[in-house]
């Protein structure tokens, strides 16, 4: 297979750019222009080309992409354009800004101005400046020479960076990232428009209704006076002072000040939610209701995608999104936290549909983060409860509750997967009872039986507090430089301590960048500032970490067959025949079952649901 390695330069302006739009809306814009292209094949000479559509369509054309991998620097742009503008496909999807994250973690620069320097490739021009707010009939001769000697370094420069990058990358995660880009730029998804704007409609006169109702109680002239005094938080505040509440207030985690405590997840905001008033409760609910227009805004941006690109719906991910390497939403739609739970709110997820004759599998890996933390605490005991198939939460619930607790009983079996899944990490009593009371179904309980839960947790899983002792002894060694390299981290030889940072199984870091000690606590840098870290935080990095790769590495199998047309957390999407569909279900259920080679005793499962569309699995 051939390398062609390539950079569109397009128009932009200050008005248009993408910075002002997402990708998507760039590309699909009217005022969209391709000014000129350049590319190499493998390591021969570099070409520029510029003319007119067709033009430009004719000379790429020539190139064999059947048996070609396409490769730029940000190929979520470049190989989108040429899919929809140019009607080109590649054989494979390669991207070197992809690669940088994962290699070098994601706070680090991934410009390819920054990355050649790193290097020492080269030197990134700057004729791109010059072309601002120019269409190609702008340029005279010697402009446009200039502009495509430019284009032509960018291509040489990202050529020599993917030799470099190459080097420290498996051919496993080259595949996810070809998988990641062909969600966006070959999709598969389909958007139900008419679901959609029924749904806004509903959401329109339900805002209406709810602010009408108001009007008299809050002696407004209008609806939107009722909005204002609602959504403006000091105006909400003096609402509940004229009917004698005190507003909740929390000291807030970016700020450090006391602020309002008017989250939805606020526990001061939940028991005014609860309150005896039933005024104070509607207030509350209106507010919730007519605040944000997150939901209308969602709609509203898929709907204008369906008609900008024929009904589909391109699936915008980043590879490597997160510290961990999960992937991470992009292009202003995250399609990681649709909502579920509420009918309604479910819309966006039931617009998402299958083509014609094909139906939606959703196969989630169940239970993942848990099972890899017991596997690598070593914690034997709950691994072969998850292999003999048991209700490990429903467990758990038993020896707190101190009597048998089962499906049947959800508070109390919410409860006891809420410890399995957030107290393997350290979570505290105080931590505990605030997520118990503010995630549905919710338990108010008491702090004592909060610490309770807490002490039953680390005695019934003893090795996974010392998993999180052995993580601390871990960051003093990166700390004091003192790594040796090929220390083993956890049980099964799956992670090893080295002074790059944590290795991983498919070769790459999750790094701690100047790892020291402040003001008695261990931080590390991040691009938003300095971050803690401790044992606990870090067991939950590696085992999100793992989750990633072990899901990651199922999807490549399940392409054998089905194309991953999305990934949403731990879960991979699938389109499939609807003739096929048992038999894709076992197939998928089968890869989705089966751990990788580097963890043959891990055990894994899977739940598999299908439909129509995304919502209804």
């Amino acid at each position: 297979m051939s390398f062609v390695t390539l950079d569109f330069e397009t128009y932009y302006s200050k008005e248009f750019s993408l910075s002002k739009l997402t990708t998507e809306e760039y590309i699909r814009d009217k005022r969209f222009e391709v000014i000129g292209v350049a590319f190499k094949v493998d390591n021969g000479p570099t070409e520029w080309f510029s003319g007119s559509h067709e033009d430009i369509k004719l000379r790429l054309s020539k190139l064999d992409w059947g048996h070609s991998a396409l490769l730029c620097h940000n190929t979520l742009f470049d190989g989108a354009i040429l899919a929809w503008t140019f009607g080109i496909e590649s054989a494979l999807y390669m991207d070197t800004l992809c690669m940088a994250r994962a290699i070098h973690g994601v706070d680090a620069g991934g410009s390819l101005a920054a990355l050649v320097e790193r290097y020492q490739l080269g030197q990134k021009g700057t004729e791109v400046i010059n072309a601002l707010g120019k269409k190609r009939k702008d340029f005279d001769d010697a402009d446009l020479s200039r502009y495509g000697d430019y284009c032509v370094n960018d291509v040489n420069l990202t050529y020599s960076l993917f030799n470099r990058l190459a080097e420290k990358f498996s051919g496993k995660e080259l595949e996810l990232i070809d998988m990641t880009l062909r969600m966006f730029i070959l999709p598969v998804l389909k958007i139900d428009d008419g679901l959609l704007s029924d749904r806004l409609d509903e959401i329109t006169n339900e805002k209406s209704e709810l602010l009408r109702g108001l009007m008299t109680t809050l002696k407004a002239e209008s609806e939107e006076e009722v909005r204002k005094k609602l959504c403006s938080n000091k105006q909400f505040a003096k609402v509940l002072e004229g009917f004698g509440v005190t507003p909740p207030t929390k000291t807030s985690a970016t700020t450090g000040k006391e602020t309002f405590a008017f989250a939805k997840n606020d526990e001061g905001f939940i028991e005014l939610l609860q309150s005896d008033n039933p005024v104070i409760q509607q207030l509350c609910a209106v507010r919730l209701g007519t605040k944000s227009t997150l939901a209308e805004a969602r709609i509203e941006r898929f709907i204008r995608i369906r008609g900008r690109n024929r009904g589909r719906l391109p699936i915008p991910l980043k590879y490597y999104g997160a510290h961990t390497g999960r992937w991470a939403g992009l292009d202003a739609i995250n399609l990681q936290n649709l909502p579920s739970r509420d009918k309604k709110k479910k819309a966006l997820k039931n617009s998402i549909v299958a083509p014609p004759g094909h139906l939606v599998v959703n196969c989630d890996s169940s239970q993942i983060e848990a099972r890899v933390l017991a596997w690598l605490a070593g914690q034997t005991s709950v691994v072969e409860q998850f292999r003999r198939g048991e209700d490990v939460y429903s467990i758990f619930a038993s020896k707190i509750y101190e009597r048998p607790i089962s499906k049947a009983d959800p508070v109390e079996r919410f409860v006891g997967k809420t410890c399995i899944l957030g107290l393997g990490y350290g979570t505290g009593a105080l931590k505990l009872r605030h997520t118990l009371k503010t995630q549905p179904p919710g338990a108010d309980i008491s702090e004592e039986d909060a610490k309770k839960y807490v002490n039953v947790y680390r005695i019934e899983n003893n090795k996974i507090p010392e998993l999180w002792n052995e993580c601390d002894r871990a960051l003093n060694s990166m700390m004091k430089k003192g790594v040796k390299p090929s220390i083993s981290l956890g049980k099964n030889e799956a992670l090893w301590v080295t002074p790059e940072g944590i290795e991983l199984p498919n070769g790459l870091h999750i790094r701690y960048p100047n790892l020291r000690l402040e003001d008695g606590k261990v931080v590390y840098d991040s691009r938003k500032g300095p971050v803690n870290i401790w044992g606990g935080a870090m067991v939950e990095n590696v085992v999100q970490a793992l989750a990633r790769i072990i899901v990651g590495e199922q999807m490549l199998n399940l392409r054998e067959r089905y194309r991953p047309v999305l990934t949403v957390h731990d879960a991979a999407v699938m389109v499939v025949p609807e003739i096929e569909i048992k038999e894709a279900l076992d197939f998928i259920t089968k890869v989705m079952s089966t751990p990788p080679e580097w963890c043959p005793t891990l055990p894994v499962a899977c739940e598999a649901k299908y439909g129509e569309s995304y919502g209804e699995c």
